[in-house]
């Protein structure tokens, strides 16, 4: 487990290596599709557990007339993650119960 970082935030992912004909050195690639699963919800910058690499690039359109997302590409950097907090995008809120309304 790893945390990808910069400026921008930060987020959690899993690793697997691949050879060297495949990638360049230093470079990674991180597939999208996670849920968005923040540590502190509602929190600017806090970490996104559960591997949404949204957190790290540019939220910008191309333009105003195709608003299509500019590329996905950034520079990161890449740390050891030897606690990972518990992903919990797949639980449920936490329900109340409604205002007893006796009125």
């Amino acid at each position: 487990m790893v945390r990808v970082f910069n400026g921008r935030g930060a987020f959690l992912a899993g690793v697997t290596i691949v050879g060297s004909d495949t990638l360049l050195p230093g470079v990674v690639r991180v597939p999208t599709g996670a849920w968005y699963d923040p540590q502190v919800p509602g929190a600017i910058g806090t970490l996104e557990k559960h591997g949404n690499p949204n957190v790290v690039t540019l939220d910008k359109g191309t333009s105003r007339l195709a608003q299509s997302p500019a590329a996905q590409t950034c520079l990161v950097e890449v740390e050891l993650c030897t606690a990972p907090p518990p992903v919990t995008a797949f639980d449920w809120p936490p329900i109340t119960a409604p205002a007893n309304d006796s009125g």
